[in-house]
């Protein structure tokens, strides 16, 4: 499975992210999913018997590799980009990919936290996250994308564990409940 869709992690940087006020909503998927505030994983379990992440990769990337996009949401304007812990994942229910998840979690909000985060392995992060003290999410983004795996939906957000942020971005593949099945 990790090789079936690690190629498949560059859809992030072609996807036109927009603000949710301006995204116009399909009616081929629920709203709802995409603009859920709290912990997707915890969300997803409820709707299977065996929620799993599979881990595709974790490294650390270069500010140099950071899109604007990237860069705009995780540092202030005018502070420097630095290197930021990536890691991808597929998220399963049931055996069946249900999202590709990719997380960049600057140097510095690894550090002093309750949880290693470095340490994470195969476990959603959504469910370490959201067990932190301080939790909230900002800067939701959505997008829409028509690609080699179908015209999916995707969103981006700003999570912040303690007040130090990280970006996390999740791609629905089609068995995903977000899409209105017929």
């Amino acid at each position: 499975m990790k090789q079936r869709y690690s190629q498949h992690f560059n859809i992030f940087t072609r996807i036109d992210w927009q603000q949710v006020q301006s995204f116009r909503f399909s009616d081929a998927f629920d709203p709802d999913w995409l603009l859920e505030q709290g912990s997707l994983s915890r969300l997803f379990s409820k709707h299977c018997n065996d929620f799993a992440a599979h881990l595709v990769t974790q490294r650390i990337l270069s500010p140099d590799k950071l899109t604007d996009f990237q860069r705009a949401m995780l540092f202030e304007p005018g502070s420097p980009a630095q290197e930021c812990l990536l890691r991808e994942v597929v998220l399963t229910a049931d055996g069946v990919p249900w999202l590709l998840g990719s997380t960049l979690i600057p140097r510095s909000s690894l550090s002093d936290e309750q949880f290693d985060l470095t340490q994470q392995g195969e476990v959603p992060l959504g469910l370490t996250v959201f067990q932190a003290e301080k939790v909230s999410r900002d800067g939701l983004h959505l997008g829409q994308i028509h690609c080699e795996l179908g015209d999916l939906a995707a969103r981006s957000s700003r999570l912040w564990m303690n007040q130090k942020p990280m970006l996390v971005a999740e791609l629905f593949l089609p068995p995903s409940p977000i899409y209105r099945k017929e």
